[in-house]
């Protein structure tokens, strides 16, 4: 009876130092993960200057947000926790801020609560499906850039290889056709070219780290394969709810190696987009023509937004190969060439 309570209490002592260690381990574990989330973004070798605005009113929630889409901090419910914890929710300021991505949290909310230099600032908003030339254009009509000073810096995104983590998986020798993710964005009115380009690709790395960081892409399409299919799906459907359906019939083309003959492709080989494509525009000699091409272009053709994003991420199963649009910029999709045919007759008819 004795041996028998001797190894009861025996037992009982090894679960409780197991689940002693199991505890110890798990605080280390949260502690280091608490740690790490505190910590600069980037190095200091690899450091990016941001110009960040905090509007009057701006609780903590807001200021969080802001910091984590200029890319400044790492994770937002922690960031947030920090601030409560040491007693700064509630005493960050309003103001314009020159930040990097070297700085600690603690570093960050330490200037937040010093309070920031009052400079006037703008906005500007860039529309899902814009192109690079567009993008110049809205800009510059708004005199926020020199044109051909903006074109040169995003003619290349070598040019800012090395500071965010998705364009090391982007080969060389593309442009940043793609990746300026279109949005609403507030700078200072005296901001950079750079610092312009910079706001945009820190927007675009916030949705690659949420959405794209990872990924196993359908087909074995890498990120810049899978970004130019989403600038397609992009400049092809008008409607949300269509998207995953012309991502669907786009898969389905890719996958019986069809060429895609999306009108979208040479219009941005044309520099203009013409309502109706003539035969002649369809036989352009381009790496872009994907009438004359099977396959993917060779990059974006267009800056996609967060829904093309998700619908090529999504795609919607169908055995639909062809999509007609209609005059309200919806589509009839067929699985058959005798009825796209018809399709498109009777709505050129309308």
């Amino acid at each position: 009876m004795n041996t028998a309570l001797k190894k009861k209490k025996s037992s009982k002592g090894k679960i409780f130092i197991v689940l002693l260690v199991l505890i110890v381990a798990l605080g280390l574990g949260v502690k280091n993960y608490i740690y790490m989330s505190l910590e600069p973004v980037h190095t200091e070798e690899n450091a990016i200057e941001v110009s960040v605005f905090i509007p009057s009113g701006s609780n903590t929630d807001t200021i969080t947000d802001i910091l984590h889409n200029s890319n400044l901090i790492k994770n937002e419910i922690i960031f947030k926790l920090a601030a409560k914890l040491k007693g700064m929710d509630g005493r960050l300021k309003a103001g314009n801020y020159i930040l990097n991505t070297s700085m600690s949290s603690e570093e960050i909310l330490n200037e937040l609560v010093e309070g920031g230099v009052l400079k006037e600032t703008t906005k500007f908003t860039i529309p899902e499906g814009f192109e690079l030339r567009q993008i110049a254009d809205r800009l510059s009509e708004q005199g926020l850039i020199n044109r051909d000073k903006f074109m040169e810096i995003t003619s290349d995104i070598d040019n800012f290889r090395g500071e965010y983590e998705f364009i090391d998986e982007l080969s060389s020798g593309i442009t940043m056709e793609g990746y300026l993710f279109p949005d609403t964005y507030e700078i200072f009115i005296d901001a950079t070219e750079e610092e312009i380009v910079n706001k945009m690709l820190s927007r675009f790395e916030n949705v690659y780290k949420e959405k794209l960081k990872d990924q196993t892409f359908k087909m074995g399409l890498d990120l810049n394969q899978f970004i130019t299919l989403a600038s397609i799906i992009e400049r092809e459907a008008m409607a949300d709810d269509e998207r995953p359906v012309v991502a669907g019939v786009f898969y389905n083309r890719l996958d019986i190696n069809m060429p895609l003959q999306s009108c979208a492709t040479v219009q941005f080989v044309l520099g203009e987009r013409k309502p109706i494509l003539s035969t002649k525009d369809t036989e352009i000699t381009s790496p872009f023509n994907t009438y004359i091409n099977n396959g993917l272009p060779p990059s974006p053709i267009a800056s996609p937004g967060l829904e093309s994003i998700e619908a090529a991420l999504n795609p919607k199963e169908t055995e639909y190969l062809y999509f007609v649009a209609k005059p309200d910029g919806t589509h009839v999709f067929n699985t058959d060439y005798d009825d796209h045919i018809r399709a498109k007759n009777r709505i050129r008819k309308q």
